[in-house]
């Protein structure tokens, strides 16, 4: 792909975005919890996570060497994974409250999947070697 580099860049700045934006809102705690501020529960901070993930990748993005693009398919994989981890334990329903998800956390899951795709279509010119006869 021509423009995956700047695609994967971009989807790791919309993710890392994501982080401060609302994952869920608990309504019988009057809460609204973000991926960095998650206070009244014992979900921790999975955002800085997320942030460490795309800044590695955002690195490898734009370096043009081989192992840097097989590099960057490890650690957006990581991010994918760990996005997917927090759907599934934000959006979770606890002792018959269910949390109400909001767009942050879909914004996210998509910036996570779309990261991936782009580090599996890295835009990389090979050169053959000519042998010498």
């Amino acid at each position: 792909m021509k423009y995956s580099q700047w695609t994967g860049l971009a989807a790791a700045i919309l993710v890392i975005i994501a982080c401060y934006l609302p994952w869920v809102e608990i309504a019988s705690l009057s809460k609204i919890l973000t991926g960095m501020d998650t206070a009244g529960t014992n979900l921790g901070k999975p955002g800085k996570l997320h942030i460490v993930f795309c800044v590695i990748a955002s690195v490898l993005f734009l370096l043009p060497l081989i192992w840097a693009k097989r590099v960057n398919f490890v650690f957006c994989a990581l991010g994918l994974a760990w996005a997917l981890r927090n759907f599934m334990i934000y959006a979770r329903c606890e002792m018959a409250t269910c949390p109400e998800r909001q767009y942050g956390l879909y914004l996210v899951l998509l910036g996570s999947v779309i990261m991936l795709a782009a580090s599996l279509f890295p835009d990389m010119k090979i050169v053959e070697k000519k042998k010498s006869s």
